[in-house]
């Protein structure tokens, strides 16, 4: 009896860590269903690339300032930059590269770069306060519409 029961516990720490640890898919079904809107989600990832650099902005303003609403702001502006750029990271992974981008495409390798880069631009958003990574990822995300009309 003991033996199951430390199994148990054992399986229900596993279970507690893969669902702690692990984070939630925020792209399409993957069942695949058959049903896409790629141009909506690339709109999507503009509107965030559009955060981004809303964020770098109103960051650079609160650069320096100390008081006690600044810094709360500045917070906020960081944890909402880093969350739209890691949004658009997740659509390009989840979304375009497991279900859209196809070996068989004459363009194969030109959409493998093209969707790389965005998430290259979204990384480098991130790692920067700089508006001048988040302008830069708005122009990556634009070079999909040719992709997604």
């Amino acid at each position: 009896m003991k033996s199951f029961a430390k199994q148990l516990m054992g399986a229900m720490i596993g279970l507690g860590m893969i669902i702690g640890f692990s984070s939630p898919a925020f792209s399409h079904c993957q069942v695949p269903c058959g049903i896409f809107d790629d141009h909506a989600r690339v709109h999507q990832m503009l509107e965030d690339s559009v955060t981004v650099i809303k964020a770098a902005s109103m960051m650079a303003e609160l650069a320096g300032k100390t008081d006690a609403q600044s810094v709360n702001q500045m917070t906020r502006w960081v944890m909402n930059k880093e969350s739209h750029a890691q949004k658009i990271i997740e659509t390009i992974s989840d979304y375009y590269l497991t279900q859209r981008v196809k070996t068989d495409q004459a363009d194969y390798i030109e959409r493998l770069k093209t969707h790389h880069a965005v998430m290259l631009a979204a990384m480098k958003a991130k790692q920067s306060a700089d508006k001048s990574y988040g302008l830069a990822l708005q122009k990556a995300i634009q070079a999909l519409e040719k992709y997604y009309p």
